[in-house]
This record gives C-alpha cells, structure tokens and sequence, in this order.
C-alpha cells in the first residue's frame, strides 16, 4: 500500500479523498494555486504544494508542475479526482512513464473512454446499445447546420472532451445549431483544451441513469447498480438519487451487463461510470463513459457499504476486488443535492465572494466510514465558514446527502436539512433545491431531463412556490415578531412611560414588486411554552427551540416538529421553508395605517444598460456605439466559474456608449453597454 499520495485537485473531492487516505494511514499532499492558499483542502493535507496562479490553466491543468510535486514531495501515487486532469490520457501517460502510480484507469482506457467519438464506437463493437448521430470532428458551424438537418431536431451538440455539462448545448433549431456550435468549441477549448465537436439525435423526454463500474488489474469488474441524475438544468446534475425509481430489475441487470461489458472490452481497472440515456419504454441507449470518480459516488457508496475512493486506491496498488457481482448489496435510498453558489433568482447566475455565514446541518454521516443503519445526513464540502468562493473555478460549495430505508424517508430528511443548511454572503440554490424536493412530480418519480425546463419556463421565484401550509410562513413571522419585543420589553434603562409594551394584535404587511400591499391582522397569545396565533379565522400552536439571533430555527407547528430559515432584514423578516419564502413586516395597527401612506419606491429602470449579470471576465464584446440592435442580437459574452455566458439584447436600440473593454474583469451590476 502506498505511504503518500498527491491530490491533483481542489475543493470538496480534494478534502474527500483525504479522509479515506487518513483512515487508510497514507499520508496526503494537497496542490493549490495562488488563490486557494487558505483552502480548506490545503488545510487538511499532510503537505501543500504551490502550482502557479488563480487561473487552472496556469495551475490545475498544468501537468509538468503537478509531477514536479510528485517527486518533490515523494508521492508515490496521484489521485486525480473529477474535473482539470482526471480525464486526461495524456496526463495519465506522464505520470505512469514519470514511476508515479496513477489512481485511475489506465491511459489507453482513458483515451479509448475519454474520447466521446471514440467510445460510442467502441461501444457499438462491445454490443452496447448506441444513439444515432455524427460520430466525427464537425468543422465548422455551417456543417454543424446541414449534419443537424440530416439528423433532423433536435439534436445534441456536443465537446469530444466535454463533461460535467461543460460544450454542450441542444439544438432545436438552425441558430441554435449554429451558435450552439460556436459556444460548445469556445467552452471546450477553454476548459479541456480539445475543440472538437459532434452531433447526436436528442432523445425527447428521457431519463439520464448511470451505473457505476469498478474493475481491478486482475480481470475482475462488477457494477455497483445504478445512480438516477435526471434532475438537470441546462446539463447539470442538480439531485441524484440511487437507486433510480424508474428501473425494474430487468433493465436494471440489463444495462449493469452492458457497462460491465465496456468496461472489459478497454481493461477498465478502477472505478468508472457508464452513463446511458433511458427512454419512457424503458429502451437504454450509451451516452459516454466518465474514466473517474463521478460528484454523485456518495449516493452508491451509501446504499452498497462500499468507499469508493478507498476501491480506487487499493485497485491501483495492484490489489484484487474483495468481492464478486453477487456479494454486492443495494439497501435503502440515498439523494444527494448540489449546492452550488449561484443565484436561483437571478437565473442561476454564479455567485461568488467570501462566506459570511456557512452553517451546513448536523451531520450523522462521514464520508469514508460505515454508513449508519438507520440512515442519516452527510455534508462533503471544501469550504469553511469566513472563506473565499473564487470566481476561477466550479461554483460547487458543498454536497448535502441523505440516506433512509425507502425514498420517502430520504426526500423527507433531504427536505430538512435543506430547511437548515445556512448560507450567507453569496447566493446559493438551495431555495431552489427545497422547492423541487417539495413538487409532487419529484415525490412521485414522475420526472424526466427535461423536467426543470418544463415546470420553470419562466425561472425560478420563490413567491411561485406556494406553501402547503398557508398561515404557516406568517405565523413564524408574527411570532418572531412577538419574541423580539418580549426581549426589547426585557431591556433595563428603558425611560419611564416610555417602555416596550407588548401587544396581542399586530398586522403583518407584504408587498409585491409591483408596490401592491396586502394587509393581514393577526394576534399572537403566548400559552406555556407555547404561541397562539390567530389568523384567517384559524388558530395555530407554534413554538421555538432556537434563540432569536440564530437564522436556522427549530420548533413545532400544530403539533408537527419544523426547521425553517428566519432572518430579520430591517423592519421585516424573510422566511424561507421548503423553497417557499416570503418578506413581512409586522406592525401594530398604528404603525400599519402610517406605513400605508409611505411612498412606494419603484426599482430603477435598466432597459437603457446592460449590467453584468455576475462577476466574470468580459470575453467578447459584440456591438460598437451607433450600431442598431435588434432583440435577440448577441452583445457581449463573460465567462465565469469556467462556464461561457452570452448576454443578448433584451428589445430593439442602438448603442450609445461601451463602458467596458474585452479582457475587463467586471463586477456583479456593472454598467458594460448604455443605450439609446
């Protein structure tokens, strides 16, 4: 066994791969760039290795830095987690000719199963089901246009090298055919460093499942059942889930022999995924095979008892599978949610900046130890509460994962430790998270990749999400209220006459964005313990365990026990539960009929600006002052946390002034392009 490995990674799966190293006694070096000098994985390892600057082209991907730490430190073996090198032959190849053991698949299956073009025709020789479409370089997008029209829409244009959602787009149409074609070679030069791009026949309605393989230098390979990541937007896994609640045990061996099969036909030795599109009938067709340690491993690693990460190394060292296809479980249901910094509200734009506050819920699992019986909440994440969320890398802060004996029971503790998981000073998605947890289509299984797209067309807001409970959010509202002024009232030195004196009756005021007011009287009546709230003519028990200052709170409502999120902003209170929020003020009803008459501020009017929607770098600008612009005209493109986004004219005008340069760094709301 090895007594140092390297992690040529960051973040969440860097800190992941740590943990099952100490536990397994192997000491661990951590690589870093400049701007994660203070990151939590550096923190964790043995040693710490400077690579080079924040940009992982300058640090991350460069493969000569990374096995000069090798050698440096000692390390006998690289692990290169998921993202940068993991997938890369030709790094791969260095590091074997270099006398360092790479924990991974061999080069040659990397370069066989790295290559998308290349697998589905390996796939097709090995007897595994394939997809039609043009499996060869495209060169230009007027070609991309006529191999899509052959095809005939839609169709899926995709990076050679691409993952992770990274050079993909779908095409519906001959624009999307050919901007889709220029943006997926723009995101995949960038991120991989490989331009090439084909074109598949995009499946209507399917469900993305993967089965997840493990092979060792022996000829032993064996599947680990399957992972469901059909919750997806834009090509990026939101929540997955194992096993899937669509399969039946048929298709379920079915497509676990056909990755087994691949698997063998390139001598897979490691952990590997097969990743498959699956039809409403329950047809299966290979999409491409991910040579690496897949973001969701923690969902198999719960329902088989097996750590992945600790198969990877011991494979690697030379050792044999401890055991065979028969000898592996499938016990329970596990889900697991991204929790990425990006802002819901804003169309999932990224966030970044330093976190203020970052109170994850009580976990009652670890990665890399012996999944409870009983189930329980896991949080693999790379962050710490103070820290920094750079905007050069994935917008990744952490993994939240739950385990129960059936899905219900996960969906059920999924809910609530998102109900608790604190995040302040970026945006995160978690309301977003909450709210497709809560959807009755989710509940049922009944849900597809298309699923996000269909039932948020417009995007996502909160105040779209209705509550299950209505007077739920307004009586913790009315009630926090009512415990702020019992505090106030206990303060000494108050002026006579002039105390806080507490009152039963209070109206709670919500406005729209629109300026529109609603007036809602309600009374709050402290009994033991215990708060009775009067409101629309119904009464409710509400109590608290938590103090006041604290945002995650803990309590019980009609008798049922909660978790919701309670923050006062001003004058008000947002609550935030099951991706349903709302901001109150509660006033007395003196105050409510002065309130009443304040002017209403209306939000500034921006159709004369195009601000950046995110902090970024500004890649490419598109228009010139005096030039005309038609809606849906392309106007500049910023890319951030390694993904491309193009900004397009919103209606018809002509461009007054540019304000900001190509190259430009540009800060969230800042004023690129003035109109006329």
């Amino acid at each position: 066994m090895f007594k140092k490995i390297l992690i040529a990674n960051r973040g969440e799966i860097a800190c992941r791969v740590i943990k099952t190293a100490q536990r397994m006694g192997i000491k661990t070096v951590a690589v870093h760039s400049e701007a994660d000098k203070d990151a939590r994985h550096v923190e964790l390892a043995d040693e710490a290795v400077l690579i080079g600057p924040a940009p992982s082209r300058e640090s991350y991907l460069v493969a000569d830095r990374i096995i000069e730490a090798c050698k440096k430190t000692g390390a006998e073996a690289v692990h290169p987690g998921y993202g940068f090198l993991s997938e890369n032959a030709e790094f791969s190849r260095r590091v074997e000719e270099a006398g360092i053991i790479f924990i991974g698949p061999k080069h040659k299956s990397i370069a066989a199963m790295g290559d998308k073009i290349a697998s589905k025709e390996l796939a097709a020789k090995a007897r595994v089901n394939t997809i039609p479409g043009w499996n060869k370089p495209i060169e230009s997008p007027e070609r991309a246009v006529e191999i899509a029209r052959d095809i005939g829409y839609p169709v899926m244009i995709k990076a050679s090298a691409g993952g992770g959602g990274k050079g993909l787009r779908v095409a519906w149409n001959d624009k999307d055919a050919h901007e889709g074609f220029a943006s997926c070679r723009n995101e995949a030069r960038n991120s991989f460093g490989d331009d090439r791009v084909f074109i598949e026949k995009f499946v209507e309605e399917p469900r993305h499942i993967e089965i997840q393989v493990l092979g060792d230098g022996h000829g032993n390979c064996v599947y680990l059942w399957e992972r469901e990541c059909s919750i997806q937007r834009r090509h990026q896994k939101v929540i997955e889930e194992a096993p899937s609640p669509f399969l039946d045990d048929k298709t379920r061996k079915a497509m676990g022999e056909q990755a087994v099969a691949l698997a063998k036909a390139v001598d897979y030795q490691s952990a590997g995924t097969v990743e498959f599109v699956v039809g409403k009938d329950r047809s299966f067709y290979f999409l491409e095979m991910n040579t690496r340690l897949q973001v969701e491993h923690p969902v198999t690693e719960c329902i088989t008892g097996l750590d992945l990460v600790e198969q990877m190394i011991r494979v690697a060292a030379g050792e044999r599978l401890a055991f065979g296809q028969s000898d592996i479980r499938r016990k329970g249901w596990a889900i697991e949610c991204r929790i990425n910094a990006e802002d819901p509200f804003r169309n999932f734009l990224p966030s970044t900046g330093r976190l203020v506050k970052y109170r994850p819920p009580m976990p009652t699992m670890e990665a890399s130890q012996p999944v409870p019986a009983e189930g329980g909440v896991r949080v693999d994440t790379g962050v710490y509460e103070g820290g920094e969320i750079p905007m050069f890398y994935d917008s990744m802060i952490a993994k939240l994962i739950t385990y129960g004996a059936d899905r219900n029971e996960a969906i059920a503790r999924m809910r609530e430790a998102l109900n608790g998981f604190v995040i302040r000073g970026i945006s995160s998605n978690i309301p977003f998270q909450a709210a497709l947890l809560a959807h009755p289509r989710f509940v049922a299984g009944d849900f597809n990749t298309g699923f996000i797209a269909e039932q948020y067309p417009k995007g996502f807001s909160a105040s779209a999400v209705p509550h299950e409970e209505p007077g739920f959010l307004l009586s913790l509202a009315a009630v926090s209220h009512r415990r702020s002024r019992e505090r106030a009232a206990r303060l000494t030195g108050q002026l006579r006459h002039r105390e806080v004196r507490i009152r039963e009756d209070f109206v709670i005021v919500l406005r729209d964005d629109q300026g529109g007011r609603d007036e809602i009287p309600v009374t709050v009546r402290p009994i033991g313990s215990m708060f009775h709230v009067g409101i629309g003519g119904r009464t409710h028990e509400v109590s608290f365990e938590d103090n006041l200052r604290d945002i995650a709170v803990h309590g019980h409502f009609d008798g049922k026990p909660f978790c919701a999120q309670i923050e006062r902003i001003g004058l008000g209170y947002r609550i935030s539960h099951n991706g349903s929020s709302l901001f109150a003020k509660v006033f007395s009803p003196r105050q409510a009929q002065l309130e009443a008459l304040m002017p209403f501020k209306a939000p500034p009017d921006l159709s004369k600006v195009l601000l950046s929607p995110m902090p970024g770098l500004l890649v490419d600008i598109s228009v010139q002052p005096g030039q005309t612009v038609r809606a849906g005209e392309r106007l500049a493109a910023i890319e951030a946390m390694k993904m491309e986004n193009i900004l397009f004219a919103t209606q018809d005008c002509v461009v007054s002034e540019v304000l900001a340069a190509k190259g430009d760094s540009l800060a969230v709301d800042q004023v690129i392009i003035k109109f006329q």
